[in-house]
C-alpha cells in the first residue's frame, strides 16, 4: 500500500494507485493527495457540476473544475455556490418557525 502525507487531512494517509489524470497538476495530486481526501474531491465537484449545471464538454467549465480543484486541494478551498445548502442541512425557514 502506497502512502502520502496528504495536503487536505494533514496525515499520513492511504495514496492513489495512479495519477488521475495526465500532466503537472495531476502528478501533484498523487504525490500529495490521499485516496480519502480524492474521494471528498469528487464529491465536491459532483455537487459543483450540479449546482452550476456545468457540461464536462464545455472547456470552460472544465477550466473551471480544474481551478476549483486545485483551490481543494492545494488553495483556500473549493467554495461552495452561492445559496448552496447541503441536503442534510434545516431548512432556514422552518429553523426560523420555532
Amino acid at each position: 500500500m502506497r502512502t502520502v502525507q496528504c495536503v487536505v487531512l494533514k496525515k499520513e494517509s492511504q495514496g492513489l494507485e495512479s495519477p488521475p489524470f495526465p500532466g503537472p497538476l495531476g502528478q501533484r495530486i498523487f504525490d500529495e493527495v490521499s485516496k480519502e481526501a480524492w474521494q471528498n474531491w469528487l464529491k465536491r465537484q459532483t455537487m459543483i457540476i450540479n449546482e452550476y449545471r456545468l457540461s464536462t464538454l464545455d472547456p470552460k467549465a472544465r477550466t473551471f473544475l480544474r481551478s476549483e480543484m486545485s483551490n481543494f486541494f492545494f488553495g483556500t478551498g473549493s467554495t461552495p455556490p452561492p445559496g448552496y445548502r447541503p441536503p442534510d442541512a434545516p431548512d432556514e425557514s422552518s429553523a426560523n418557525e420555532r
